[in-house]
């Protein structure tokens, strides 16, 4: 290769735009530190007339990214098209199979198809790199791939969806319900027009298998990821949540069991006094529990058009320097197939909200059908019915009581069993809340 390593770009939207403008501003910096000088002389894109705020008159424009990928006036393919088929996955295949080495901002292609692209970038000698994958502006990738090369992992998790804790932090932060947080967070740009991605976990989803095989050296299967988003979360979850010293974050969360691999999204009490805890606003922070190092935490931007070309731009650094390490830290071929860990104790216990009828013997219901599952209680709380007066200031005997559980370590399948036998005998309203309680530090 020569002293000038020849980019191409598919993709240009606001990631896209943001690469041209820090590699021109910082080629003289990137020249000294990479060994080479780095020039984008090839891009793709849906429009040509867009008037983009960047100078694309010194690169090659080409309609077809596929084109582009196989074009030998390239070293490096940039793919910033997203999706996880398509003309992204066409492009990355096709850039790999010509040789060309390739970075990528796109988890959800990853998530689907890394194991059959890690083997061909491996078969071809080229590199296929994804830190802006994962948590944007965040180096996790890098971290767990070369920084903890030396630990066994027991554990990683974090929060890795900006839109989702942008959501919560308001909704506690001002009393605010989900709906009107949601719609602030897609007229300041935090969350898109659909956000179902977002708000229904898959996107922290997609993040996380890829962080599961780094640091369980298996394959990626995020199909076998439990998610549950944080549509169901309420003012009421939020406020009790506060009185009990917790907080409540959707956390992605992958760890090593005796039988398998345990990977799970869903919103999470976290104590008050965990470092994860005070992670605000669209930030994200990914924590890994290592052997020898203990737990290690990075907290950064986790989208944003700079902080995810900043990632972007470090993968094309070390492509330049030569680096060349094995996608997954270890050869495609040694990753071993995904063993997904049976159903277990869960150690925080559980939280867990019901609105129950106010009539006579309804908790002693709600004990026997917990105790028949051998669950264990740490506390029953009954809230106030004062928002629930009437205009006089008088309560109205219909209206049912909420009453609040937590649950001592129990698993998933025993809560289930018991909420059902519960709804069963007619003591409750509506389908209950249920949220998992995290031990942290």
């Amino acid at each position: 290769m020569s002293e000038l390593l020849k980019v191409g770009v598919a993709g240009l939207g606001t990631v896209g735009t943001s690469l041209l403008r820090i590699l021109e501003r910082k080629s003289n910096i990137l020249a000294h530190r990479s060994g080479k000088e780095i020039k984008v002389v090839a891009v793709s894109a849906r429009s040509r007339d867009k008037d983009r705020g960047v100078d694309l008159s010194g690169a090659l424009w080409f309609d077809d990214p596929v084109e582009m990928a196989r074009s030998p006036e390239i070293d490096v393919f940039i793919e910033l098209i997203g999706g996880e088929n398509g003309s992204a996955e066409a492009s990355v295949r096709a850039a790999l199979e010509a040789g060309k080495h390739v970075v990528t901002a796109n988890k959800a292609l990853l998530a689907k198809h890394a194991v059959s692209l890690s083997a061909l970038a491996e078969s071809q000698g080229v590199s296929l790199n994804y830190e802006a994958a994962v948590a944007g502006g965040i180096p996790i990738v890098k971290t767990m791939r070369e920084s903890l090369a030396g630990n066994s992992v027991d554990r990683v998790y974090g929060i890795m969806n900006g839109t989702c804790n942008y959501i919560l932090t308001r909704m506690e932060g001002e009393g605010l319900a989900f709906a009107e947080c949601l719609a602030d967070a897609q007229r300041l740009g935090y969350a898109e027009a659909d956000p179902t991605f977002d708000i229904e976990g898959f996107d922290t989803a997609h993040k996380l298998s890829l962080l599961t095989s780094l640091a369980f050296g298996c394959e990626v299967d995020s199909d076998a990821i439990y998610v549950e988003g944080i549509t169901s979360i309420t003012p009421e979850d939020i406020q009790a949540a506060d009185e009990l010293g917790y907080r409540i974050k959707l956390l992605g969360v992958a760890q090593r069991t005796d039988s398998g691999i345990e990977q799970r999204v869903h919103p999470t009490m976290v104590p008050k006094s965990s470092a994860i805890a005070r992670i605000d606003g669209v930030l994200n922070a990914v924590a890994v529990d290592g052997d020898a190092v203990g737990e290690v935490i990075l907290v950064g931007p986790g989208a944003g058009g700079d902080a995810t070309a900043s990632s972007v731009v470090s993968d094309i650094a070390d492509i330049a320097r030569g680096d060349d390490l094995a996608v997954f830290g270890q050869k495609a071929e040694t990753l071993t197939p995904y063993k997904k860990a049976r159903m277990r104790s869960h150690e925080g216990g559980y939280y867990i909200r019901l609105r129950v009828v106010d009539e006579p013997g309804s908790f002693a219901t709600i004990a026997r059908c917990m105790a028949d599952k051998g669950i264990s209680l740490e506390s029953i709380v009954q809230k106030s019915r004062d928002a629930h007066s009437n205009v006089s200031g008088m309560h109205d005997p219909d209206d049912p009581q909420t009453v609040i559980l937590i649950t001592y370590e129990t698993s998933e399948m025993m809560v289930r069993e018991a909420l059902e036998a519960i709804a069963s005998e007619n003591v409750t309203t509506c389908m209950a809340q249920v949220l998992r309680i995290e031990k942290l530090k």
